[in-house]
């Protein structure tokens, strides 16, 4: 891991993990692709993993009065037994699988918003049942390919939160099993020490990248930044079909 082309892709992963963690939805999880032009993909999300986990930290103190507590509640342990899943079946379910799937619901999710007529609607309330479920399906795709994403927005878009708890709320839940994370990666030999080495360089990027997004956060108006989610959701989920079918086919 060495070369201009690697340091080059590795610093703008870190810079999109960093804003992602500073409240800009889908743009996080872009990091791994990009680094993915340079090395396998499965490198990437290990070595990218200790990054996200670092960024948190300040996300989380970015974040630290903008959130709602009962929708991190339902989701979190969903997340967690998801992450559980996705160690266990880790040897069983083929990444192009969950990836061209978890693209399929975003994609039909974002049209939906984007063709539906416009007009008032109601914030939907955080039922625990589908909250548990999004959440377990947003652990297991965050797991294989940190892109848990789309089914975690299939679940809070329509609660109808502000821009800013939604950014904190979305900044906290993925803080958490991020961290879960760190165990089933360890020990299925995705972090290595110069893995970790290169985190810790990178680190000062994805710091700084937080701050970034939180500025972009509050700057944008508030149905613009849902229309970014929208859009963001849309581009990626059309991203990881693509990437599944790749897959697939490869």
């Amino acid at each position: 891991m060495e070369g201009v082309a690697f340091w080059a892709a590795a610093v703008v992963a870190a810079a999109l993990v960093g804003m992602g963690k500073g409240g800009l939805p889908a743009v996080g999880i872009l990091g791994v692709p990009v680094l993915a032009l340079v090395i396998n993909p499965v490198t990437a999300a290990g070595l990218l993993l200790p990054v996200y986990v670092l960024s948190d930290m300040f996300g989380l103190y970015a974040y630290r009065h903008a959130f709602n507590a009962r929708v991190i509640a339902i989701l979190v342990p969903g997340m967690v037994a998801g992450v559980g899943v996705g160690w266990a079946t880790a040897a069983l379910v083929p990444v192009w699988a969950v990836t061209a799937l978890v693209g399929a619901i975003g994609l039909v999710f974002a049209l939906n918003l984007l063709l539906r007529r416009k007009g008032p609607v109601s914030p939907r309330p955080a039922r625990v049942a589908p909250g548990l479920f999004w959440g377990a399906m947003t652990g297991f795709t965050s797991f294989v390919s940190h892109a848990g994403a789309p089914p975690y927005q299939v679940y809070t878009m329509p609660l109808g939160m502000p821009k800013l708890v939604y950014a904190g709320t979305s900044t906290i839940a993925f803080a958490i099993v991020n961290l879960v994370k760190l165990v089933p990666y360890w020990q299925l030999g995705q972090l290595s020490a110069a893995n970790l080495r290169v985190a810790v360089v990178l680190m000062p990027v994805a710091a700084v990248s937080v701050f970034v997004g939180l500025k972009l956060v509050k700057l944008l108006p508030e149905a613009a930044f849902f229309r970014f989610v929208t859009w963001a959701l849309l581009a990626l989920s059309a991203k990881l079909i693509w990437d599944g079918v790749a897959g697939a086919l490869g």
